[in-house]
């Protein structure tokens, strides 16, 4: 038997450290080649670290939410040989350690039935992993098979408390669940009686970035926001008139291709918005192509993937990216190319996304549109009242960038192709 020693490899682009977000195993596992061993955070995306070899953990080289230098000892594997029997695409962190002694044939025959048993490794299993508590509107962490477990026994798990690694919801907690029965979990004997209890949240893994950038770009930019109510009744029209003809063959059409589409259009007059700060160098650079960056909710928090050059895709060709990046970053599949190089930010929270809001920017943008709910309203137009429907945009700036004038002309630039869905064509 030999050991390989993982280090935590290169993930590019000059990076020296990453943030250990998530275990996918524990001491005594059996892992076999290409198993997501752990998720590592960058400051952009999540990565999978996947096994380069078949074996058994023996040591984990730290614990989640952990920041890690690149090269540094991620987890040791016992396998069979010297350690240095198998090639991946992790060759380059692979580290061969000197084998221990051969184990006499007696040994050896013994070895099958130790390793095997999962339930002597349980007790460490609890031992190492506390149960990590989840916030009230997290989505609970769970593969696809225990929540088909949940929903078979009519148990919520944002209820259940997970013993896996980061909170992760086992099998076996849903069987815990069940034997405490439905009133000691949820209160409803009492709803009204006293509750004391606490619950740690750490802040680890992307909720640790999106809290750190977020923080960067209010202390950094110099935000103010402007808010314009938008008669999006005949775009409305248009959208369902083009899903009838051309839903079946072309696909279904929201509201936010036409939205790409307008600021596309209008980003034509106003290209100081569309541009990049650097506050460090004192430079702006103003970009020719369109890459906006669509705000996506994730089960691991706010992700903008990036639908590259905008200005060149037709409104079909805009959303089938759009859904294609929203898929990839709300399963965890998103590549740091396509969650990196954004020149400016859309930003939708559909039908919660209330009347006003002050979206933060993403920085190095200089801008960011907020699309807000689309309400029916009674309007006065040539002097009769007649229903509508209403837009907000909420919209955020930089100052130090985009003056106040420049970001309402633009914003009224985009309202006037919206209210006008014809003039988004014309050439």
């Amino acid at each position: 038997m030999g050991t390989h020693v993982i280090k935590m490899p290169d993930i590019g682009e000059g990076i020296a450290e990453v943030e250990l977000s998530v275990w996918h195993v524990k001491v005594g596992d059996l892992v076999v080649e290409d198993q997501v061993l752990a998720d590592v955070m960058t400051d952009k995306a999540m990565v999978d670290i996947p096994s380069p070899v078949h074996g058994k953990v023996i040591s984990l080289g730290g614990e989640p939410g952990e920041v890690m230098a690149v090269g540094s000892i991620l987890i040791s594997i016992e396998v069979e040989g010297a350690g240095n029997t198998r090639e991946s695409a992790l060759s380059a962190v692979v580290e061969e350690v000197a084998p221990a002694p051969a184990p006499s044939p007696k040994v050896e025959a013994k070895a099958a039935p130790v390793v095997e048993p999962k339930p002597a490794a349980k007790p460490a299993v609890a031992a190492a992993q506390a149960p990590v508590a989840r916030e009230a509107d997290d989505r609970p962490l769970a593969s696809p098979a225990v929540r088909k477990h949940a929903l078979d026994a009519g148990i919520q798990l944002r209820l259940v408390q997970g013993s896996g690694p980061a909170g992760r919801i086992l099998h076996e907690d849903l069987d815990a669940y069940l034997l405490q029965g439905p009133a000691k979990n949820t209160g409803a004997s009492n709803p009204y009686a006293e509750r004391n209890d606490e619950q740690q949240i750490p802040v680890i893994g992307m909720r640790r970035k999106i809290a750190q950038r977020m923080q960067d770009a209010t202390r950094r930019a110099a935000h103010f926001s402007y808010v314009e109510e938008i008669d999006v009744t005949a775009l409305d029209e248009l959208r369902v008139h083009l899903n009838e003809k051309h839903g079946a063959t072309r696909g279904k059409l929201t509201l936010l291709p036409f939205l790409v589409r307008a600021m596309v259009v209008a980003l034509r007059d106003y290209p100081q918005i569309n541009a990049r700060y650097d506050d460090e160098a004192q430079v702006i650079t103003r970009l020719g192509a369109v890459h906006v960056g669509v705000a996506t909710q994730s089960d691991v928090g706010l992700m903008v993937p990036v639908v590259r050059h905008a200005e060149a895709r037709n409104l079909w060709g805009t959303a089938e990216e759009i859904n294609r990046l929203a898929n990839a970053a709300r399963n965890g599949k998103a590549s740091r190319d396509e969650l990196s190089g954004s020149s400016i930010t859309l930003t939708s929270l559909g039908a919660l996304g209330g009347i006003v809001s002050t979206p933060v920017l993403n920085l190095p943008e200089v801008a960011i549109v907020g699309v807000n709910r689309i309400v029916e309203r009674p309007m006065v137009i040539k002097g009769q009242i007649v229903i509508r429907k209403m837009m907000n945009l909420s919209s955020s700036f930089d100052h130090r960038v985009v003056d106040g004038m420049d970001a309402a002309q633009f914003i009224q630039a985009i309202r006037g192709l919206l209210e006008q869905p014809a003039s988004l064509f014309l050439e």
